[in-house]
């Protein structure tokens, strides 16, 4: 092995140690250089992935602003809940990409993953979370359609009596 064929694989072990220093740092840095913490918010079908970010700003799903997406009175304070409970309304922003299901599904998805993020920032929300029941995933999903049934997931053909 010559000299240069050592420094090219010193080079490259340099190299893959740096990678794997980089992946080894808890809060990510996004495309605009800003630190955040990621988290999966899961309901029925629907997948949420929260960037959660510190500061000032308002909170995207889907590219709109979430005022805009879950549209109410009642999902907004389904939303803020998890916020509002750490007393931390100000100090966080994020993104959010969610798919899947339906609006209310989509809606519990998001808040179960701001609050995982919640807590992945801050251990000490963890109690006053999981108090409020919002860091367990709720296990109900859709039952499957079964061959040979009418309709539905359980209902049967109507048998004659006699």
């Amino acid at each position: 092995m010559t000299d240069a064929d050592k420094n090219i694989t010193e080079e490259a072990i340099a190299t893959k140690v740096e990678v794997a220093e980089t992946l080894k740092v808890s809060p990510k840095k996004s495309e605009a250089g800003g630190r955040y913490i990621h988290a999966h918010g899961r309901r029925k079908e629907a997948v949420a992935r929260v960037r959660l970010f510190t500061g000032k700003g308002e909170i995207l799903v889907n590219g709109k602003p979430i005022k805009d997406y879950f549209t109410g009175a009642i999902a907004q304070n389904r939303w803020q809940k998890p916020f509002v409970l750490t007393k931390s309304e100000n100090s966080y922003h994020a993104t959010i990409k969610v798919l899947g299901s339906g609006k209310n599904s989509q809606l519990d998805a998001v808040i179960h993953g701001i609050s995982r993020a919640l807590n992945s920032a801050n251990p000490e929300f963890r109690q006053v979370l999981k108090k409020a029941g919002l860091l367990r995933r709720d296990p109900r999903v859709r039952e499957r359609r079964k061959y040979g049934l009418a309709q539905s997931a359980r209902k049967g053909k109507q048998s004659p009596k006699r």
